[in-house]
């Protein structure tokens, strides 16, 4: 027996007070969003419900999962995927890419200062005790020469779009990012979803992020080398990120080996193969600072390298992203990137930041834990929507954890507005709802920057829920960045 239609998959649809990404406030489709939104009219329940289902077992066959950890346990779950994707007109993503290229180079600027001759901290532009204070501060990086001063090569920085429409920065995360496999996975699994709509809408390929990431990788040992040897560092098959980093691996052509592959000669790196031993000029490193080298930094780490640390400080050996970058994206340091911006390069910030409160400034606490029932307060050096409160939706013991943490550790916690976030069109127990979104566009810093068109558009599949992290119960839908 097949399923009935309903007179419109949008008959239950609501617009809120949030941004829509497909509807004008009086319902009609925005210029972008027109095309999907006429052949999705076309489509019967049933359909839709097939597409879907193929596109779930499309990643249970390819194996695309993550892991989540709780209970002194990690479950491997398939990621969660909706088929409806995210269009971006090409106007929008022109500011977007703009403000993401001026925000890398202030953040590089900012890490070459500090680990330099720390100028804008002498200025009192940034406070100096934020940043010694800093969890991912490493003074063994002091005075070390970074190849092009390239501190920060990866990137991936969260943007959430606000009731008026615009984009702002969430957050930056350029210790080691993840999720580019998943945007990478979701184009892939869309193509064969929608491949006439997707052809007709003149969609901007992502399926060079490989590419370009490994040529990246390449010109950070230019000119020393003109054949440089790249390999990706994973901390191993546990790890909840390993299938992204067995999957750019072998998009890369490139080794994906642990620590027990790797070995230091006279401050040089070496790969074990078999056919000997083979020097090693880049290292993309998905193993944070603590665990890379137990001499310096954890002893007893196994999946480091012991000796790395110091060919490193030689420049015998690339990192990406180097040491130390964890400084700049403390969630308490995040609130000064405009001015950052503002002091290396003497320009507005194309993007703005979302407003912070640095709790261990006496009037931002109070202030906060006054309206910790208004306000998210996050953890400054946690990530996946771990260590956070999102006040409206917390309970008074939470909420009264939250007061203790705050007032032993101040520094250790930021608050921001509750945001609404913008809203997307998701296919979800056999209708169309709107489901709040941010989007992590990832952001490649070389010779030039670049900028893959799109990015992992994660969703909070939970009606009202504004977490999108997959650990958190979130999922994933395709960007599409027109071309014009």
């Amino acid at each position: 027996m097949s399923l009935a239609p309903p007179a419109s998959l949008f008959d239950e649809y609501r617009l809120t007070e949030a941004f829509d990404e497909m509807f004008e406030p009086d319902m009609t489709p925005r210029a972008a969003y027109e095309m999907l939104h006429r052949r999705l009219h076309e489509l019967s329940l049933e359909e839709l419900t097939h597409r879907q289902r193929a596109a779930d077992q499309a990643f249970l066959h390819r194996g695309i999962t993550f892991t989540v950890y709780g209970h002194g346990e990690a479950t491997e779950k398939i990621f969660p995927y909706d088929i409806l994707p995210r269009v971006v007109s090409a106007a929008e993503w022109e500011r977007v890419e703009r403000g993401l290229t001026q925000r890398i180079t202030a953040l590089n600027l900012f890490l070459k200062d500090v680990y330099g001759e720390g100028k804008i901290l002498a200025d009192e532009v940034v406070p100096q005790r934020l940043v010694l204070s800093c969890k991912h501060y490493r003074r063994e990086m002091r005075g070390v020469r970074v190849p092009h001063d390239t501190y920060v090569s990866i990137a991936g920085i969260d943007l959430v779009r606000v009731p008026g429409g615009e984009f702002m920065v969430l957050e930056d995360n350029l210790r080691v990012p993840s999720g580019v496999s998943y945007m990478l996975s979701n184009r892939q699994v869309m193509r064969n979803v929608f491949p006439k709509l997707f052809q007709h809408y003149q969609v901007r390929s992502v399926d060079h992020y490989p590419r370009m990431l490994l040529t990246t990788l390449q010109e950070l040992a230019a000119p020393r080398s003109s054949e440089p040897t790249v390999v990706l560092l994973t901390p191993g098959v546990f790890n909840s990120a390993y299938f992204e980093h067995a999957f750019l691996a072998r998009q890369m052509g490139i080794q994906l080996v642990e620590g027990r592959d790797l070995l230091v000669h006279d401050n040089v790196v070496y790969m074990r193969t078999t056919a000997g031993l083979r020097r090693v000029n880049v290292i993309y490193r998905r193993i944070d600072d603590d665990f890379i080298d137990p001499i310096p930094f954890r002893a007893g780490s196994a999946m480091g390298v012991p000796g790395l640390f110091n060919a490193y400080r030689a420049g015998n050996v690339i990192l990406a992203n180097a040491i130390g970058t964890g400084i700049a994206d403390d969630k308490a340091i995040y609130a000064f990137v405009p001015e950052m911006i503002r002091y290396y390069l003497d320009e507005e910030p194309i993007l703005a930041n979302v407003p912070t409160y640095l709790l261990e400034r006496e009037v931002d606490r109070r202030y906060v834990l006054d309206h910790l029932d208004e306000l998210v307060v996050k953890a400054v050096d946690e990530s996946g929507g771990y260590g956070m409160l999102i006040g409206p939706h917390s309970t008074r013991a939470e909420q009264a954890e939250f007061r203790d943490r705050i007032l032993a550790n101040p520094r250790g916690y930021i608050a921001q507005p509750t945001l609404s976030l913008s809203v997307a069109p998701c296919f979800i127990d056999g209708r169309i709802e709107p489901r709040h979104v941010d989007l992590r566009p990832y952001v490649l810093y070389g010779k030039k920057v670049r900028v893959v068109p799109g990015g992992l558009t994660r969703v909070a599949l939970t009606r009202g829920s504004l977490v999108v992290n997959s650990s958190q119960g979130g999922g994933s839908k395709d960007t599409w960045v027109l071309d014009g």
